[in-house]
């Protein structure tokens, strides 16, 4: 357990070899969930987009190539996630077309009213308070900007319960408790899509005009 607890406990803050080997995981891995979370997207020509949480930079090339005259500026919490963010995504870094940098959910430096779109894959399970990291999600957002939220465990399902157990820090929010913080902080217009066959949720929310 102590070796298994060491890895999963990974999806935190990745670092050191064990971290490596989770962003790459999370890359592969979580593929087709993400997916399924940006189709459920109904924005046009968002021209810029925040990915929150980045982990190893697969979204974030996968919103770039969906969203073709955006710019993405990529952000996590881990140094390491950084690192591989910015290596998957050299090339759109080069161009001018992605930022990655290293920063915290709950006190955001980017820009305010500037994005178009935040997304959040498989993140605010360690985000702590809601409440606030959502306002300040809320503050990058311009008017009719999209916050779109995207978790393979939807609280309710057992598995969710079993790794809050054990991962530190780590709490799996139900669909309900995600829609009482983004309207705690002003988000309208949110909507909730269950998976039809796995407890994947995706909520979006928009910031009123």
């Amino acid at each position: 357990m102590g070796l298994f607890k060491s890895f999963i406990s990974q999806t935190r803050k990745p670092e050191g070899f064990l971290g490596k080997v989770m962003l790459n995981g999370m890359n592969s891995g979580h593929g087709k969930m993400a997916d399924w979370g940006m189709s459920q997207l109904d924005i046009d020509n968002p021209k810029f987009i925040a990915e929150l949480g980045c982990g190893g930079g697969r979204n974030a090339a996968e919103l770039l190539g969906r969203y073709s005259k955006a710019k993405v500026w990529a952000v996590d919490y881990s140094p390491l996630s950084v690192q591989k963010a910015a290596e998957y995504n050299k090339e759109a870094i080069a161009d001018g077309r992605c930022k990655v940098t290293e920063g915290d959910v709950s006190n955001l430096s980017l820009p305010k009213e500037k994005f178009d779109l935040a997304t959040a894959f498989e993140t605010v399970y360690f985000w702590g308070n809601l409440n606030k990291c959502f306002a300040g999600v809320f503050s990058i957002l311009n008017s009719g900007g999209c916050f779109m939220i995207v978790n393979e465990l939807d609280g309710a399902d057992a598995s969710g319960k079993k790794y809050e157990k054990i991962i530190d820090g780590m709490t799996v929010y139900t669909a309900e408790e995600i829609e009482e913080a983004l309207e705690n902080v002003g988000f309208t217009e949110i909507k909730t899509v269950h998976h039809e066959q796995n407890p994947w949720i995706c909520v979006i929310a928009k910031k009123g005009m």
